[in-house]
């Protein structure tokens, strides 16, 4: 059984006192660090406190920076890692006393974030899929996500070569069924995050933060 994984509190880099809610997590992707998607609170709701956490791996060299696990090339899916990346942010939720936060994340952060609340789904407000994708698995706690419909903002690029069309088409499958789904596919965007995506983002923000 693999080691389990614990992220760095010292790491972690906050908006704004850590006490005052509510709190939305920002989760960076693959060969980054919390520094990446801290950038874009000054985009995002004022009045919320922004957590932007680190990834607890390196990722294969020679690629700088952390992951949230491993890969043998981006948007590889890998349930059991996606899961174990997932359980090392829910641990890091409870040592806070964190119950519902908000999820941002992008690409391998998106993964986890919706992993995250496929686990433990009654402990997320929303989450926010940016070129990312959902495991291709089929999870008990499936059933209750389905009831609980939380919201889901899911927006990617139409020329994002990096996420490999399997795992767009089970995301575009399953994020339907089990969430209330807002979604734009963004002309022309690579595997980015554009000003376009930023305003949709803000706008989703607004209505479920």
């Amino acid at each position: 059984m693999s080691e389990e994984l614990m992220l760095d509190d010292a790491a972690v880099r906050w908006s704004r006192t850590a006490d005052e809610a509510p709190v939305t997590v920002l989760l960076h992707g693959y060969g980054s660090d919390e520094n990446d998607l801290f950038g874009l609170v000054s985009y995002l709701m004022e009045d919320a406190t922004y957590a932007a956490v680190r990834a607890p791996l390196p990722p294969r060299w020679p690629m700088s920076g952390h992951s949230w696990y491993d890969i043998d090339e981006p948007g590889t899916r890998d349930a059991a890692g996606i899961t174990r990346a997932a359980r090392a942010l829910i641990a890091w939720l409870d040592g806070r006393g964190l119950e519902r936060v908000g999820l941002i994340g992008f690409s391998q952060g998106a993964a986890v974030a919706l992993q995250t609340l496929r686990i433990a789904p009654e402990r997320v407000r929303f989450a926010a899929n940016l070129s990312g994708y959902a495991a291709a698995e089929e999870r008990v706690e499936d059933a209750r996500l389905t009831d609980l419909r939380v919201p889901v903002f899911w927006g990617r690029g139409s020329e994002d070569e990096v996420i490999p069309r399997a795992a767009v088409d089970f995301t575009a499958g399953w994020l339907p069924t089990h969430s209330a789904l807002t979604g734009r596919v963004y002309p022309g965007l690579g595997h980015a995050v554009s000003g376009e995506e930023l305003d949709d983002l803000r706008h989703f923000l607004a209505k479920h933060a």
